[in-house]
């Protein structure tokens, strides 16, 4: 019976016949716009109006072997443009031996094909066939006359552009979706753009160009990023990746023009013009319970889809989320030597690299909903909530029998949010211990940690009879600034805490000028 059928498969074990035909329906898509199509037998795309057709009327191929086989496609309007999902099929059609990805490319503006390669493990050897326009005009057949310029030098042609269709492997799915909403860009008062060449105009840099430095590839011997690592304060290292002059312009040009005009949420301080570590811990003092937890690798975390889809909620095209993602984005890599040249090869997916400016507002912004979501749960169960960077701090002075509830939630709202809490960097601090959010003691009143506040007095005590270069002691390279620096950070957090130092330091710098 038919019904029994269908519980069968709904319901019962999967079988192989199964899995191929899911398969082949999740691979059928339309060869002109790269929409996914309702089966793996239709003749016709309902988005473009395409149609195609077979020379043969046997069981429905994949999609990846519609363009390597007999299949002849026929566009609605003029020649078809390269898709994505085209592309990528392509790549994977046709031997990278005879058909590189550059000569790929040249040949699909061109509208012309090698042939594939034939031999063990291709499927089928025939050409795939292109119909021309009706309106394409035919080249005259050569006559005498001609004959005599054929020695002539030809004149080099102009190599077409390349069009924003295909930006790597991986990353090339929506950019043929050229439409942005126009209104959620006009509320946010940000720039409208639809095409990749509205964000190259608006940049004011060449289409050509800004291709070039959004191009994705797992392996290359010009990276964008000058990567450099730097020691942490509780050890270990800490690696940068700092963009060079094109691309740092064009970060800068989207942070000022688009991140800095969008709001991030009341509980984040990092990264927030007119907030520091010290508003920071402000919410948080004379509290009965503080508790820290750190979030594991935020930056790396934060990865290029999901990049994508700030800027696609912001209201901009998936074409121009793409190329703004791609701009803020970067591999983490590892150089190699190979047959005498230096290659920077990919060792994880695209992210958010430590270095660039985009990467701090990008990540308040994909951190949005964890913050809404703690900052119920904080205010729900009785507690604060604010965050700084990737260090969330919960405080309260009522409901410290619920902190083991609290800290289960909050790891698994953080998971949920695909972050990590570092179990290593969780803290849970009572007033009989000195309670510190980012770097400031909360305990009583905004302060600095003792320790460094009797070893800055000691210095300067020291200093009226040595002087300060004798008191460089850690070998810094420029000890007096760092003092200072220092005085000013502790005359910020508690201003009668630093008063005594300010005053010892002035007579330090009398002492100098006077000798």
């Amino acid at each position: 019976m038919a019904w029994l059928g269908w519980i069968r498969r709904l319901f019962g074990r999967k079988t192989a016949a199964d899995r191929v035909r899911r398969r082949q329906q999740q691979d059928s898509v339309c060869p002109r716009c790269g929409c996914r199509l309702r089966s793996n037998r239709a003749r016709q795309c309902l988005s473009c109006g395409a149609a195609w057709h077979r020379l043969d009327d046997s069981a429905a191929l994949s999609s990846r072997r519609r363009l390597a086989d007999e299949w002849q496609f026929t566009p609605r309007d003029g020649s078809a443009p390269l898709t994505p999902a085209g592309a990528r099929l392509l790549e994977t059609s046709w031997g990278p031996e005879l058909l590189p990805p550059a000569s790929l490319r040249e040949a699909l503006d061109l509208g012309a094909l090698a042939p594939p390669i034939s031999g063990k493990g291709r499927r089928s050897t025939r050409t795939h066939k292109v119909e021309k326009p009706k309106s394409a005009k035919k080249r005259p057949a050569p006559t005498a006359s001609h004959s005599e310029d054929s020695a002539a030098p030809a004149k080099p042609t102009v190599r077409r552009q390349p069009g924003w269709l295909y930006l790597g492997r991986g990353v090339s799915r929506h950019l043929s979706e050229c439409v942005s909403d126009t209104a959620r860009l006009a509320e946010l008062k940000l720039p409208v753009l639809h095409t990749p060449d509205d964000v190259a105009a608006a940049i004011g840099m060449e289409p050509r160009r800004l291709r070039w430095l959004c191009w994705h590839t797992a392996a290359t011997q010009r990276p964008h990023y000058v990567a450099f690592e730097v020691a942490k304060r509780s050890g270990g290292t800490r690696q940068l990746a700092a963009p060079h002059k094109q691309l740092k312009q064009c970060q800068q040009w989207i942070l000022r023009n688009v991140l800095d005009r969008v709001s991030t949420h009341d509980a984040a301080h990092g990264f927030v013009r007119g907030r520091s570590t010290l508003t920071n811990a402000q919410g948080h003092v004379a509290q009965d319970v503080v508790a820290n937890l750190d979030l594991k690798d935020f930056f790396p975390s934060i990865t290029l889809p999901r990049v994508v889809g700030i800027f696609r909620g912001l209201g901009y095209s998936p074409a121009v989320a793409t190329v703004l993602g791609l701009l803020c984005t970067e591999c983490p890599r590892r150089k190699l030597e190979l047959a005498g040249r230096t290659w920077h090869v990919a060792t994880g997916p695209r992210a958010l690299p430590q270095g660039a400016c985009t990467s701090p507002a990008l990540s308040n912004l994909a951190a949005r909903r964890l913050d809404r979501r703690l900052a119920g749960l904080a205010q729900k169960l009785g507690w604060r909530y604010s965050r700084y960077a990737d260090d969330l701090t919960f405080s309260t002075s009522t409901a410290a029998n619920r902190t083991a509830y609290l800290m289960a939630m909050a790891r698994r709202i953080a998971v949920e949010e695909d972050f990590e809490v570092n179990e290593a960097k969780t803290r849970v601090l009572r007033q009989n211990a000195s309670q510190r959010v980012t770097g400031v003691v909360v305990n009583r009143r905004t302060g600095v940690p003792r320790k460094l506040v009797r070893r800055v007095r000691a210095i300067l005590h020291q200093a009226q009879h040595t002087g300060l270069a004798a008191q460089n002691r850690d070998g810094r390279p420029d000890f007096r600034r760092w003092l200072e620096g220092t005085v000013a950070y502790i005359a910020m957090v508690n201003p009668q805490q630093a008063a005594p130092l300010q005053q010892a330091l002035a007579q330090v710098k009398a002492a100098e000028q006077a000798a």
